[in-house]
């Protein structure tokens, strides 16, 4: 045996016979590397994480923030106790320092790792509400997998002040999977998608090429944002009509009686000097236009002047 201590007043000498022997982590810590699968005992808890011992002497941390991917543990003993036996997955070993780090939630598997399989954008979920922002609320689809559905995704037809008038924490509520990124984790949901609106439904009532009437609202540059029923708006491309450019291409000279007979016959008629041409938009107008282009998945309507 080795003394490791003299009390000569106590009449006391100290042995080991344990320091004769080479420490477990001199000896064994070669046998771990990180991501090996471990089995332990729970031998301390702390308020920041449990040791667990992997054999004897040699013993591992799982931190708390290394417990759970579902939700947040902010002590240990919340979730483990001294004597229970766990599995973890090494997450790094310091055989200088005889320390070893372990992970518990990575023994159980990441919920994220299948996410984009399973959840593909337009995907149809059904979950429960878990919390709500001032920006949006998250929705548990899944367990450790949670989506926000953003302000903006909540309704087509009305604006959403502020997510908690149209939700509540526990609700459960069905959306449409907009994107994943599972780098970041992050999940983006739409319920409004869920709803035919009503631009989906002239859509859908309509084909490419159908005359059909509506208002200017607004004109900028070379197109022009056109109203064709409520919360219905399609795009114009503003283009010269074509008896324009051919007259404007064959008339080499300004043509003086022409434009004197033009002039006599608005100041007869009272039209205004800044009326508009054939094929020129201004807002307010109800013009006639051919659909050109239906874009279901964009939503958008392409227009042309009839």
């Amino acid at each position: 045996a080795k003394i490791i201590k003299i009390e000569p007043e106590k009449h006391r000498i100290a042995l080991s016979t344990r320091q004769l022997q080479p420490h477990p982590w001199e000896a064994n810590a070669g046998n771990y590397k990180a991501g090996d699968r471990v089995r332990g005992v729970v031998s301390r808890v702390l308020d920041f994480g449990a040791f667990v011992e992997v054999e004897p002497g040699i013993e591992g941390l799982i931190h708390v923030s290394e417990m759970s991917w579902v939700k947040r543990v902010r002590k240990a003993s919340d979730l483990l106790k001294a004597g229970e036996t766990v599995e973890a997955v090494v997450l790094g070993v310091n055989p200088a320092e005889r320390r070893m780090s372990l992970g518990l939630k990575q023994a159980l598997g990441d919920p994220w790792d299948d996410v984009e399989r399973k959840f593909v954008a337009g995907t149809v979920v059904e979950g429960t509400v878990t919390r709500i922002t001032a920006f949006g609320a998250f929705v548990e689809i899944a367990e450790g997998v949670e989506g926000m559905i953003h302000v903006s995704e909540i309704s087509a037809e009305k604006r959403i002040n502020h997510p908690r008038d149209v939700f509540k924490v526990g609700q459960r509520v069905k959306a449409q999977v907009l994107s994943v990124d599972k780098e970041k984790r992050q999940l983006r949901l739409s319920v409004k998608q869920m709803v035919p609106s009503s631009l989906d439904e002239y859509i859908a009532e309509r084909k490419e090429g159908e005359v059909v009437n509506g208002r200017v609202m607004s004109v900028s540059g070379e197109t022009a944002q056109v109203e064709l029923g409520e919360g219905v708006r399609g795009t114009c491309r503003i283009t010269q009509s074509r008896a324009e450019s051919q007259d404007a291409s064959s008339s080499g000279s300004l043509d003086l009686s022409a434009l004197t007979s033009m002039l006599s016959a608005r100041w007869k008629s009272g039209s205004p000097a800044g009326s508009t041409r054939k094929g020129e938009l201004v807002p307010g107008q109800v013009r006639t236009f051919r659909i050109d282009k239906l874009d279901l998945q964009g939503k958008q309507i392409h227009l042309e002047l009839a």
